[in-house]
């Protein structure tokens, strides 16, 4: 492989990343919460596998590539996640197991919330929401408590579209509350 070849660049690569993570936690918070007729978190096991598995895990090889190592183990990281959540949807285990599961990758999300600590409201609530998300999907799966399954899904599906909404503000050039628009390089003050 010649190592000359651009992989684009870190902000692209954080820009396509937090799509596929947030439409994924979208597919993944909406499924839980049960507001829609018909549609469970199972059903978001397609797009968890390619999109925030398979997608999520390439964006992040791609920010190790160009020098962003927080990005790429985020992604990398949460592409683990979601692939293996996504093909394992629908499997028989116990309640026990998937509360570990989620109590485990919870440990992930808190690890990047800590980490992303300077980078804005945006990155670092993205990944507390996860970690909260998590946390109560893993104690509700312990506890069978259907409640806090759902409470769990809001939460994902908030910090899903907290995701989207920093993808977007990159591209369109909206405000990241960094006390700048997104590429603009123009303070709040200034």
């Amino acid at each position: 492989m010649d190592n000359d070849v651009s992989a684009g660049s870190a902000g692209s690569s954080s820009t396509l990343g937090n799509l596929a993570l947030g439409l994924t936690l979208l597919a993944f918070g909406v499924g839980n919460t049960g507001v829609i007729d018909n549609v469970t978190a199972a059903d978001a096991a397609a797009l968890a596998t390619w999109v925030g598995g398979v997608a999520l895990f390439v964006v992040g090889l791609l920010a190790f590539r160009a020098g962003d190592a927080a990005d790429g183990t985020a992604f990398a990281g949460l592409g683990a996640f979601w692939f293996t959540w996504g093909t394992g949807a629908g499997t028989e285990v116990s309640a026990e197991a998937a509360g570990l599961f989620m109590l485990l990758w919870a440990l992930l999300a808190l690890t990047l919330t800590a980490a992303s600590a300077g980078s804005g409201v945006l990155g670092q609530g993205v990944y507390g929401l996860l970690c909260l998300s998590l946390l109560l999907g893993g104690i509700a799966a312990f506890a069978e408590n259907d409640g806090l399954a759902k409470a769990g899904g809001w939460v994902g599906a908030v910090a899903g579209l907290v995701a989207w909404y920093g993808a977007t503000a990159a591209l369109a050039k909206w405000p990241t509350f960094t006390g700048r628009a997104a590429g603009r390089g123009v303070t709040a003050t200034g």
